[in-house]
């Protein structure tokens, strides 16, 4: 994530965390908690809190093989990637603790059981199209009424980036439920209109 993006991101939850007393925000897709951080630092200084959902085996893009694989994240026990250690390490450094709640598990699985509104729901999971719609349709009935969406890696030019995140923030404002509020880099943010 670019700093950019991530300052746009701490303004963010500070702007939910004003309007909402104990806002909830939720990240899907943490990866090594960089988001994590500027979400919790900017929900750390209204009290909001900041569930981060991943299962911490990384998108497809990040297995052996593929363009963004990182030999350093391989758990030598099971040969697959764990991220969950860098996570932990990352909030624990950002002295986030209290603010940021790591949930390990599938989106979809932890959707299924999810019944608190949310106030901020960035989605930033699996870039694939499946997984990405999977993630849209599962959260998107759980953001509150004038709730926020942040949804990242949205590029207009598909030689860009992957279709499935503009898809989505396409889905999103075609809906007539979301309108946009602004964007940043390749992040974009929209409101629940009712």
């Amino acid at each position: 994530m670019p700093d950019d993006e991530g300052y746009h991101l701490l303004d963010l939850a500070r702007r939910v965390g004003r309007e909402r007393k104990h806002a909830v925000l939720l990240e899907i897709g943490s990866w090594c908690g960089k988001s994590a951080v500027y979400l919790g630092t900017g929900a750390e200084e209204t009290g909001a809190t900041v569930f981060s959902v991943d299962h911490h085996h990384g998108s497809e893009e990040n297995q052996v093989g593929w363009e963004y694989f990182d030999e350093e994240l391989l758990d030598p026990i099971d040969g697959r990637l764990n991220t969950l250690p860098h996570f932990q390490r990352t909030i624990a450094t950002a002295h986030l603790e209290d603010t940021v709640i790591g949930i390990v598990g599938e989106s979809t699985h932890v959707a299924r059981q999810w019944t608190t509104p949310l106030d901020l729901l960035f989605i930033d999971g699996g870039h694939g199209s499946d997984v990405a719609w999977a993630d849209y349709r599962a959260w998107i009935p759980k953001v509150a009424p004038h709730g926020y969406l942040a949804i990242h890696d949205v590029f207009e030019n598909p030689a860009d980036g992957g279709r499935p995140p503009y898809e989505i923030y396409q889905a999103a404002r075609s809906s007539r439920a979301f309108c946009d509020v602004d964007r940043c880099g390749s992040l974009r943010v929209l409101r629940r209109t009712t």
